[in-house]
């Protein structure tokens, strides 16, 4: 047998090393500056608002007088308002979005899927304020002229569709952004769906289910945890959405169980105010919704990242 000098692959080796260790620390590099990003946005925003919070302690969140001249101020009007903008949104987006998925991963032909996936990634591309356009020239004149007063005919028995008609507000707010998650809830639960083995969808048809019932039996539960990510990267997405609601939601401070009346939300009171504050105060109370507004927002996204991450860990585990 032949020999190898040991010794004269020792500096290549060394050299190896080397470029391992640099590229490792370059990469490392980058992500601790990502984290150290994201840990500073938090220290800044808490830092600048740490006035607000002495002044006002948890009971800004609980308050709902907001009159800057005054310097009485509370966030629960447009925490209210976030929230409740986000679910209506939600309540009209997850079933378009869900079974738009659901048609292109199972329904539709082959020659289709990859135009109308194409166009519904375009949604999420185009701009917030072109959205925003949109809706005051189209959306508002249809809900203040066909959608609401229909509404308030067939459910006006309820407080949620009474009270003056404006066309802006919370309605047409939920719709727009319904409009706008739709993307991403359909792009990651198209995934999801996709990751379901053929076997497990060739078992139930071979059993006689019908293909409803094998979306319903084999599709559906498969990725269970995969939708609900989806569904919260869309709540998490319509929480910090600003532009498109500031145009269209009236921008008001109160509380209304009417659907039809103006509101606000905590991204568009910073938008519609933050250049307006007259004093340090009013400046550090903003500044404060804008941290509940990033908390809440990044809790909404961890949780959703976790379930992706579920689902797909179980697809690998299956295949």
């Amino acid at each position: 047998m032949g020999w190898v000098d040991v010794s004269l692959m020792a500096p290549r080796r060394s050299r190896h090393n080397l470029g391992d260790a640099l590229f490792r620390g370059i990469t490392a590099g980058a992500a601790c500056t990502l984290v150290a990003v994201v840990v500073a946005i938090f220290a800044v925003l808490a830092w600048e608002c740490a006035g607000a919070l002495r002044t006002f302690g948890w009971g800004f969140l609980t308050t709902t007088k907001w009159d800057p001249v005054f310097k009485n101020f509370g966030a629960l009007p447009f925490i209210y308002g976030t929230l409740l903008s986000s679910l209506l949104a939600l309540l009209q987006a997850v079933p378009l979005g869900i079974g738009t998925a659901l048609f292109l991963s199972e329904m539709a032909p082959r020659w289709l899927r990859a135009p109308v996936s194409f166009l519904v990634e375009l949604l999420a591309a185009i701009p917030s304020v072109v959205y925003g356009l949109w809706a005051i020239f189209v959306l508002v004149p249809w809900v203040r002229g066909y959608v609401a007063p229909a509404l308030a005919d067939t459910l006006g028995f309820l407080p949620f569709f009474q009270g003056p008609n404006y066309g802006v507000g919370m309605l047409t707010a939920s719709i727009i952004l319904a409009v706008m998650i739709v993307p991403y809830i359909t792009s990651v639960a198209l995934e999801v769906f996709q990751t379901v083995p053929v076997a497990q969808r060739e078992a139930a048809l071979a059993l006689g289910a019908t293909r409803w019932e094998m979306i319903r039996l084999a599709v559906l539960p498969y990725g269970r945890a995969g939708v609900i990510g989806a569904i919260m990267l869309g709540l998490g997405r319509a929480l910090g959405e600003t532009m498109a609601v500031t145009m269209v939601i009236g921008n008001r401070p109160d509380i209304s169980l009417s659907f039809f009346a103006p509101a606000s939300t905590m991204a568009s009171v910073i938008a519609n105010e933050f250049s307006e504050a007259s004093s340090d105060l009013y400046v550090q109370v903003l500044v404060e919704i804008a941290l509940v507004l990033m908390v809440v927002t990044m809790i909404v996204n961890v949780l959703a990242r976790v379930l992706v991450w579920r689902v797909t860990g179980t697809a690998a585990v299956g295949k």
